[in-house]
């Protein structure tokens, strides 16, 4: 049964054309150590460290995989134990600050994540939050974070998000952090990546603790990392284990070392910057043809269509464009937004995923634009061509 739905998914992860901006397609060499026979080692504790015997291959494994991710992100200390973004961004609250402890953050609707506060997350039940978000232009209110920043004093002030496509000033926000004695945390889950590729600004420069995923733009396993400056290694360390987290997933820390090696390679920098102007190329399509983006473009590897003025929810574009065109993104709320999470009044669409097929071009793009164009604007539904070559 499960060799019959895993055949299934190939299939489906081919023929669709994926812009779901939090999913990639990982590499055969991670996937093999992903599967390999370190998925049957017990390895609580650190390097050294452990509570079983029989760790030394799994040692060897996490330092090579710390040793790496320091590299890369030019990190005093790196914590490759996560089992995801969200493991890693309570391990990080719980290493800084303390249960009703004030978090400045973006708001889910100005595209932050459900972990930065939100209700419905644990981490709006333990700490009190307090929300930013985007000025008139749909641009990050820089002015609102220092204002709410000396009103409120927060222990701790946020950036980063999951829809968000801008460029994030890590050092303006580092300066207000440290002039109300708060501490900074970047969470770089959707962006990190591009700054493994030297394409988006090292939030490790400015910040206390960066968290992150490693499946996204990494192109990786899925998986989280924490890195930090050295004077808070050891909280971090604890606060992942025993704070948060049992046994780490080994066979999953060797994965995320060969995404690692991945991402020091010439031609992950390719490929990284590749996606960016395939994102770019396409969002300007898109505005150029009148449809709405927030922020009025991008700068990343997403960026998220506004619906407001037509007639459709995102839920509504979310389904036509995979029951008729084989389109996958997903519905997403936008700053402001009066339409529920279930319907939305926004589309985020990301390229990470697309972009790795080595076809993709500018063709390829201008029939996406226009399938999107239909779809939203109602436009004629155009005949398709150099995507059908590509997701054969």
């Amino acid at each position: 049964m499960i060799e019959e739905l895993i055949a299934r998914e190939i299939k489906r992860q081919r023929k669709k054309i994926n812009m779901i901006a939090s999913e990639n397609i990982a590499s055969r060499e991670v996937m093999n150590a992903c599967g390999s026979v370190f998925t049957n080692k017990y390895a609580e504790g650190y390097p050294n460290a452990r509570y079983y015997a029989g760790n030394e291959n799994a040692d060897l494994v996490e330092d090579y995989a710390r040793d790496l991710c320091k590299k890369i992100f030019n990190a005093e200390h790196a914590n490759v134990q996560p089992h995801s973004g969200s493991q890693a961004n309570q391990a990080a609250y719980m290493a800084l600050i303390k249960p009703n402890d004030t978090i400045l953050s973006m708001s889910l609707d100005a595209g932050g994540h459900l972990t930065h506060g939100a209700k419905v997350s644990q981490s709006g039940q333990i700490y009190k939050i307090v929300n930013y978000g985007l000025d008139k232009n749909g641009v990050l209110d820089y002015s609102q974070i220092e204002k709410l920043a000396h009103e409120h004093k927060p222990k701790l002030i946020v950036a980063g998000g999951s829809a968000y496509s801008l460029i994030i000033d890590f050092e303006r926000i580092a300066k207000v952090a440290k002039a109300v004695g708060a501490f900074f945390m970047v969470d770089m889950a959707h962006f990190a990546g591009l700054v493994a590729a030297g394409l988006y600004p090292n939030p490790c420069q400015f910040a206390d603790i960066v968290t992150s995923t490693t499946h996204k733009t990494l192109r990786g396993p899925r998986g989280g990392i924490i890195l930090c400056k050295s004077q808070f290694a050891s909280a971090v360390d604890k606060a992942v284990f025993p704070g948060i987290q049992g046994g780490p997933f080994i066979n999953v820390i060797a994965a995320k070392a060969v995404c690692f090696e991945e991402a020091m390679s010439p031609s992950f920098k390719i490929y990284a910057q590749n996606i960016i102007n395939n994102t770019a190329y396409l969002c300007r399509a898109l505005k150029d043809k009148g449809i709405k983006i927030i922020s009025g473009g991008t700068e990343s590897h997403l960026f998220l269509i506004d619906l407001t003025d037509t007639e459709k929810s995102g839920k509504a574009v979310q389904e036509e464009l995979e029951r008729d065109w084989n389109i996958i993104v997903n519905k997403n709320k936008i700053f402001g937004d009066k339409r529920t999470a279930i319907e939305t009044s926004g589309i985020r669409v990301g390229l990470a995923f697309i972009t790795n097929y080595k076809k993709l071009d500018k063709h390829a793009l201008d029939e996406l634009a226009a399938i999107f164009c239909h779809v939203i604007l109602g436009t004629e539904a155009p005949k398709i061509k150099y995507l059908r070559k590509i997701f054969k």
